[in-house]
């Protein structure tokens, strides 16, 4: 497959070279999966599900698309209609996203690690017409539908069907497999992505069938001038979010390059380093965290065959000795890059061509333009902390924030759309990271808002009030701690904590409960009662100083 950035000797030819050539009419279903089904061995998807191998080609991807797009419409969706995807890496996840982008309407990834009312807050949010689950989060999906009046189509995956869901893959089967996929704009919406709640409770990123191009110069560039013979990718991340997703089903799927799926309770580096090797897996995205995890495990390199080209890693700063260790252990190309909900894989590193510098977030990957600004959009000097902000018209960047013009009219400062993180950038041009101009938190690399779960914590019957920052963490960057203050009749105690954290357990995701809770009577606070969560983590910070 036809790279998009030319060839050439230095990263600065590349970036100075490359431009934009958008079709006028596309259709990310088109571009991912039909190019690719004349050829009916042409493997997409191989999928280690226990001691089975299942290979999906993309015309069997396609067919199966095909036939869900047609359920759909004939259930009644119509373009622009939104489908909710919670569901693990599995096929039938790519498989609904491809249909709805064939029929016109949008998809929207949703993690499973999400509760009762995460779900409920998405589907009224985004007013969902169907959604496609598995028989472990079927229950969920049906308490919170009783609570959301625009969802009228549940499809379960697996297991015997309950409350009404359909079974997919027999419903299915009763479908024609031959279906049309809908030529539109690059500006017509494709998917929502939702932000992590770092201001409130979150919103969803709309984005157009561009966002696939925007992302290709990426992935050519973080994945060491990809795609090459004998590529073949897998990550761990969750393709519910735009990493995961952005990253590697989207853009290996635009080139052609199968994808390994298999089921993963929690990161396990021994189970990683066997299909990493058993598959001849050569792409990887993988976080700083699962590095680390992987670290005290160099010894499987060699017996498990590992031959990677390729890594990309962000979400949070891998780090000199990291850096170091996985490039000692993996002898591949390593690239740090960064990106976020509204604007995926903009910055990063190439060190393909000697285009680096370690713990920087690198420069602008080619087709996107960054700056270090104030807050009414004008340009600091080189050195200077302020804004990390990316200028539109940008294939990659969301069309807006999903029903929140207000919202959306905040991210931008003239035609820069402002990060939300600090950063500068030095004479060179690379760009580094200098903290957040919101709260939200990094562990594990998962960014999380502390509204959600300040919300959840709340909702128990012994809290009064509650704030939650993030506190520095040797393995996961940071870890979420909750400050709380009870009601009156309620004492503190560990028994009452651990209460508190199922709670959030069981109402939001596994990775947004708070590890740490400290009992506290009162809090620091603004004139108009605001908590001030910066107050918190300095106090924090102070406190680990002093250990």
């Amino acid at each position: 497959m036809q790279r998009l950035i030319k060839p050439a000797k230095t990263y600065s030819e590349i970036y100075d070279t490359f431009r934009w050539d958008l079709p006028q009419r596309c259709n990310i279903a088109h571009q991912i999966c039909d190019r690719h089904a004349d050829d009916p061995q042409k493997v997409a998807l191989i999928h280690h599900l226990g001691s089975g191998i299942r290979t999906y080609t993309f015309r069997e991807v396609q067919k199966r698309a095909n036939q869900f797009a047609n359920v759909l419409k004939g259930l009644g969706l119509n373009e622009g209609e939104r489908v909710m995807v919670l569901l693990p890496q599995h096929p039938v996840t790519a498989i609904s996203h491809v249909a709805c982008w064939k029929a016109g309407m949008i998809s929207v990834p949703t993690s499973i690690l999400f509760g009762v009312d995460g779900l409920e807050y998405r589907l009224n949010n985004a007013e969902i017409g169907a959604v496609v689950t598995d028989q472990a989060n079927l229950a969920k999906v049906l308490e919170a539908k009783a609570l959301a009046p625009s969802l009228k189509h549940v499809f379960v995956i697996d297991g015997t069907p309950e409350g009404g869901a359909l079974p997919f893959h027999e419903t299915l089967d009763t479908a024609s497999d031959q279906f049309t996929t809908l030529m539109v704009s690059p500006d017509t919406p494709a998917l929502i992505n939702y932000t992590s709640g770092t201001t409130g409770w979150p919103k969803g990123t709309l984005h157009g069938h561009r966002v696939l191009f925007g992302h290709l110069p990426g992935a050519e560039v973080l994945f060491d001038l990809y795609p090459q013979p004998g590529d073949k990718m897998w990550s761990p991340a969750d393709w519910a979010w735009m990493g995961g997703l952005g990253n590697t089903l989207l853009c290996g799927w635009n080139y052609g390059t199968p994808i390994l799926v298999f089921p993963m309770a929690g990161f396990d580096p021994e189970l990683t380093m066997q299909m990493m090797g058993r598959h001849e897996i050569r792409n990887a995205f993988l976080t700083p965290t699962m590095m680390k995890l992987l670290k005290p495990h160099s010894r499987l390199i060699k017996k498990e065959n590992v031959r990677l080209r390729s890594i990309i890693s962000g979400s949070e700063a891998v780090g000199k000795d990291l850096l170091a260790a996985m490039l000692e252990m993996f002898e591949a190309t390593i690239n740090e890059g960064f990106g976020q909900t509204e604007a995926n894989m903009t910055l990063g590193n190439c060190s393909g061509l000697n285009h680096y510098r370690i713990g920087s977030l690198g420069t602008p990957l080619p087709g996107h333009t960054a700056a270090i600004v104030d807050d009414d959009g004008n340009a600091l000097p080189v050195g200077t902390v302020g804004n990390l902000a990316f200028k539109r018209p940008d294939p990659v960047m969301m069309l807006e924030y999903w029903r929140a013009p207000e919202a959306t009219a905040k991210k931008f400062a003239g035609d820069w759309m402002i990060t939300g993180d600090l950063a500068r950038a030095d004479e060179e041009g690379f760009y580094w990271f200098h903290g957040r101009a919101d709260d939200v938190i990094t562990s594990s690399g998962y960014r999380i808002g502390p509204t959600e779960i300040e919300d959840a914590i709340i909702r128990h019957p012994a809290v009064s009030m509650a704030a939650v920052i993030g506190v520095p963490h040797p393995e996961r960057t940071e870890i979420i701690r909750a400050y709380v203050s009870l009601l009156p009749g309620h004492t503190p105690s560990d028994t009452l904590a651990e209460e508190i954290r199922q709670s959030v357990r069981d109402r939001l995701a596994k990775h947004e409960y708070p590890r740490e809770i400290r009992f506290v009577d009162t809090f620091p606070m603004t004139t108009t009662g605001k908590i001030l969560r910066r107050e918190l983590r300095d106090q924090a910070r102070l406190e680990q100083e002093a250990q």
